[in-house]
This record gives C-alpha cells, structure tokens and sequence, in this order.
C-alpha cells in the first residue's frame, strides 16, 4: 500500500499593502488574491492596510499577483503566529 500524502495545513499569513486606503484600491486587492491557488479566506484591515489570508497558498504565490504592477506597492509578508486558546 502506498503512503497518503498528508494534508495541507491551512496558515496565516499578513500582507502589509501600502496605498490601500480606499475601497477601490481593497477590491483590486482581494481580487488579486482571491484568484491566488490555495487562499482560502481573505480579510482587509482597510485602516491599518493589511490583509490577512489563510489557506495552503505559498508566500511567493501571494505576492505574484503583484508583480509587474505600474504603481507603486509597498508590501511585506509576515507569517503570523496561529493563536491558542
């Protein structure tokens, strides 16, 4: 019998966005990412411009939908800590 791969582990990830200030700006944002394989959920912190995803997405598939961009984003990706309790 062959072995099961085990299951993918769904984590948090932060992305700090800069220039999202506005509700335009979020929708491009969530959009990019929801097309993003493996991101399961998305939530905008519109007033502190960070997005945090979860899901089995890889860090360097989350950036890719903003490669390429003619404006400027300012982005840096912090792997949250899970939260027990």
């Amino acid at each position: 019998p062959t072995p099961e791969a085990p299951a993918a582990q769904s984590l948090p990830l932060g992305l700090v966005v800069g220039g999202m200030r506005c509700q335009r700006r979020v929708r491009e944002v969530t959009a990019r990412l929801r097309n993003v394989p493996g991101v399961e959920t998305v939530m905008v912190d519109i007033g502190i411009s960070v997005v945090r995803l979860a899901g089995t997405m890889s860090v360097y598939d989350v950036l890719g939908p903003f490669r390429g961009l003619t404006h400027r984003w300012r982005s840096s990706v912090n792997q949250a800590t899970p939260r027990h309790g």
